[in-house]
């Protein structure tokens, strides 16, 4: 076996096998476009990378690699409780389960008094931190004026904020950062993210007595998205971006924090587990991309997570940790070709629209248009998942009727636009109409089936489990059958033929009180239909949101 060899394969041999493959297709289906404006190709080659970056590429595997702040990735926990007894109880354990930086948003439960401050304290000095407080004033940052003055220079952390923060006698806690979350939560894309953060350092510098003095108290916050290699990307172009923006400033680059979370743009209210799969995907991405903190977030954040399932968020990054052995790699994502072109995309595409900021005064210059962009990035991700061009499992796909809305809500995301939200409103609309939905399904199993349960898939996203009416085999049987069915809606599942065969006869005697749709395409059918009496048409790639509003309004129509 060592001493066979195979005979190395050329792009272009490699591509007339692909076309022959597609059977006809065009080559360029097979090129897929991001929502950042980036072509992704089907094969990256060495050759192609080189000749894209040619001495460049060197450069940006060094300057990743000597840009990285820490030797490996923190656990940063969120701590949660409902009272300060559970508080300090969930803080004690999660510090004994291996959490290294403790997490706290200060819009906690109860009140902050002298007691719990002081107690606070104490760990502070012990252990690393990261805060994420509403502005100067908020209540938690009384912490730090109660440690002991001998031991300030002993705490380190990180404090996310509104705000500047001046905390004079804490040289290693940051407080300058650029926080890119809350426009991420809003929908911005990787390159925007990353233009962000220039240009929120762009504005703290300039404030600064030097680039050293800024950078010793800066870090970056990320949250990091289910596109995989995307957000692996997305993280090592910001260390590249990092030092041409040291450069833009005249400064030798100096290595800054990296601290990152799961983005709970994807999270979803029903069938919550899924999310634990998305935070896991997140969580190998920051990794690998190199960020030094990270924040799981549990599967349940979006209501009230329990002990176990923040358990289990932390178990995600101790696997990750002692078990994966990619952080036993430095930049262990450096040297693939696709990554690497990625990288080099967004970095050219960032700097171009931080450059763009700067020119129009800087990001409070620029504000509006900047949430103008990103409104139009929110409105692309929402028609995709509403489309299902892109998937939220057990949301707009896969979806499981049965599950629950939980009734709380967690406040710390209440703001985030999830791509979720329009199918967790559907659900209760049609929760509150109570309507009775069916699917009359016509001619053999094996016939309508298809179609019956693309039909039934379209309605679980909204919560519902379509009754059917079981095989019917002759136009007669199906008007009798609808004639006598107590139901709101029925769709027809049928093939092409039986279908244009049935809908003409059904339309005759329809029940006023019945909104008759039919499974499929039927373009030059549709106008002479929809005349008659049809409500509609359900096909694939159709826009879901649209489409199941439009029926709750037909009902209500009917009902009047």
């Amino acid at each position: 076996m060592k001493e066979i060899q195979f005979p190395a394969a050329s792009y272009e041999q490699w591509k007339e096998q692909a076309i022959a493959a597609l059977k006809g297709k065009p080559f360029e289906s097979l090129f897929t476009k991001t929502i950042e404006g980036v072509t992704l190709e089907p094969l990256y080659t060495q050759e192609m990378l080189v000749e894209k970056l040619g001495d460049q590429l060197e450069k940006q595997v060094a300057t990743i690699r000597t840009l990285s702040a820490t030797n490996g990735l923190q656990i940063a926990q969120h701590i949660t409780g409902d009272s300060p007894e559970k508080f300090f109880a969930h803080l004690d354990d999660s510090l004994a389960r291996g959490n290294k930086v403790i997490t706290i948003d200060s819009r906690l439960p109860f009140a902050l008094d002298e007691q719990i401050i002081a107690k606070l304290s104490d760990y502070l000095t012990e252990y690393s931190f990261k805060f994420i407080v509403e502005n100067a004033n908020d209540p938690i940052l009384a912490v730090f004026n109660v440690i002991e003055e001998g031991k300030r220079t002993n705490v380190e952390g990180y404090i996310l904020s509104n705000d500047a923060i001046d905390l004079a006698d804490y040289p290693n806690v940051r407080t300058s950062v650029a926080n890119t979350v809350p426009s991420h939560n809003d929908g911005a894309n990787a390159v925007q993210e990353l233009a962000i953060a220039l240009a929120l350092a762009a504005k703290q510098v300039k404030a600064a007595a030097s680039y050293e003095a800024f950078a010793s108290k800066f870090f970056v916050n990320f949250a990091i998205d289910t596109q995989f290699f995307a957000e692996i990307a997305k993280l090592r172009a910001f260390k590249v971006l990092w030092k041409a923006f040291a450069n833009g400033v005249g400064a030798e680059a100096i290595s800054v924090p990296v601290v990152a979370e799961t983005s709970v743009r994807s999270f979803s209210k029903v069938d919550v587990y899924v999310n634990l799969l998305r935070a896991g995907n997140e969580a190998f991405a920051g990794a690998i991309g190199g960020a030094d903190v990270f924040t799981v977030h549990p599967h349940d954040v979006l209501s009230k997570p329990t002990t176990t399932s923040t358990r289990i968020a932390q178990n995600v990054l101790l696997v990750i940790n002692e078990e994966s052995q990619v952080l036993n790699v430095l930049d262990p994502a450096g040297g693939s070709y696709f990554i690497e072109s990625l990288t080099a995309d967004y970095v050219k595409a960032a700097w171009a629209l931080f450059l763009e900021i700067e020119e129009a005064g800087g990001i409070d210059a620029y504000a509006d248009t900047l949430a103008a962009q990103i409104a139009d990035v929110y409105a692309q991700r929402i028609k995709a998942v509403e489309t299902r061009k892109h998937s939220l499992i057990g949301t707009n796909i896969y979806a499981n009727p049965a599950d629950e809305l939980p009734t709380e809500e967690n406040v710390q995301f209440a703001d985030v636009k999830r791509l979720a939200i329009p199918f967790e409103n559907l659900r209760k609309e049609f929760a509150a109409a109570n309507a009775k939905i069916a699917v009359l399904t016509f001619g053999e199993l094996k016939n309508f089936k298809p179609r019956a349960d693309f039909v039934a898939g379209f309605f679980n996203t909204a919560g519902i489990t379509p009754e059917q009416s079981g095989a019917i085999d002759t136009i007669d049987a199906a008007k009798a059958w609808l004639a006598q069915a107590d139901f709101n809606y029925v769709c027809i599942a049928a093939t092409d033929d039986d279908t244009k065969a049935l809908v003409p006869a059904l339309l005759e005697d329809k029940p006023a009180h019945i909104v008759l749709d039919a499974a499929g395409k039927f373009k030059e059918e549709a106008d002479t239909w929809t005349a008659q009496g049809l409500n509609g048409f359900i096909f694939a790639g159709q826009n879901i949101i649209e489409k199941l509003n439009a029926v709750t309004a037909s009902m209500k129509e009917v009902q009047r």
